[in-house]
């Protein structure tokens, strides 16, 4: 699953040969015409990835380690599992959804040889390198394994915005994603059980770099008491045009052409002691934007005065 993010506008395609499918929102059908799915882990994201698959029409049966949690899925027709390997080996789609994948190799643990056949989606947030272990952990446990990243928030699963990045066995993959496209659209990213979170790490990189950077502004306007409601309608368009340029970034990323007419890495760097001197008269922190004027000055230090901001990916790599 994706770590806790505040709602979003629509997204667009991932920049990769895969297209994001905007699905249409679920509709119930008759209970028992659909496969059965259970939902290990009733936080607010599992609980709500359990309500979906009850609204498509499928039997769920639900597990939590605090068992209190199943009361509100149960009353809505969820059966409450009374182990995780009851849940896993009950039949259908095991959908997991914990808050580490540390968790979730404990939960692979303490199945012991009961889950063989079985295929176990975990939605739980975490790395490639957690993803690739957990998939080596179910192959040895005889399990299909699917790792996924959630790009919405819980309210948003079911709807026209959401959707999920999916990697690892792929033919369970197709098997199952009639009954994943419940959750929102369904990508899948490739065979490696690591691309769906190194996806959702990215997705999630780009929307908490803005989100920092809008409340930044805020707490800057906030010095002179100007309203950040208000001062959301200038800032609001004015991001929105500014990032309608990643698609010409990405092409200058991959053809390794960063020359631009726009605005030069010299002329960012002369810019951002203003905004490190406005935020210290201001009272406010520079944090945030310490580490751009670090990168900036190795730029030019490197022989990148003329490139523009994508220059700076290639200066990234630790």
């Amino acid at each position: 699953m994706s770590a806790p993010q505040p709602p979003v506008p629509q997204p667009s395609a991932p920049a990769s040969q895969h297209s994001v499918p905007q699905p249409s929102v679920p509709q119930p059908s008759a209970p028992g015409s659909r496969p059965p799915v259970s939902v290990l882990g009733l936080g607010m994201m599992g609980s709500a990835l359990a309500a979906a698959f009850l609204a498509a029409g499928h039997p769920v049966t639900v597990w939590n380690r605090t068992r209190s949690k199943t009361g509100p899925l149960v009353a809505q027709g969820a059966v409450p599992a009374g182990s995780a390997a009851e849940a896993v080996t009950g039949g259908g789609l095991a959908v997991v959804c914990l808050m580490t994948n540390d968790n979730v190799r404990e939960l692979l643990d303490s199945l012991g040889e009961s889950p063989v056949g079985r295929t176990v989606v975990n939605l739980t947030n975490g790395t490639p390198a957690q993803a690739r272990e957990l998939a080596a952990r179910a192959t040895e446990l005889g399990i299909r394994y699917i790792d996924g990243g959630i790009m919405a928030v819980p309210q948003m699963i079911g709807g026209p915005h959401a959707y999920v990045l999916y990697s690892g066995d792929e033919q369970a993959f197709e098997t199952h994603r009639p009954t994943l496209a419940a959750l929102g659209g369904t990508t899948f990213t490739g065979a490696d059980p690591g691309l769906a979170s190194l996806h959702d790490l990215a997705l999630l990189t780009g929307m908490y770099g803005m989100v920092v950077g809008v409340l930044q502004a805020y707490a800057l306007v906030r010095t002179e008491g100007i309203s950040a409601t208000d001062f959301s309608e200038l800032l609001v368009p004015w991001v929105g045009a500014m990032l309608s340029g990643a698609p010409q970034w990405a092409a200058a990323v991959d053809s390794d052409e960063h020359l631009t007419d726009v605005s030069s890495l010299a002329v960012n760097q002369a810019a951002v002691p203003n905004f490190l001197a406005a935020f210290r008269d201001q009272g406010i922190t520079t944090e945030f934007f310490e580490p751009l004027k670090a990168i900036l000055d190795r730029a030019i230090e490197e022989g990148h005065a003329d490139d523009g901001l994508s220059r700076l990916v290639d200066l990234m790599r630790a």
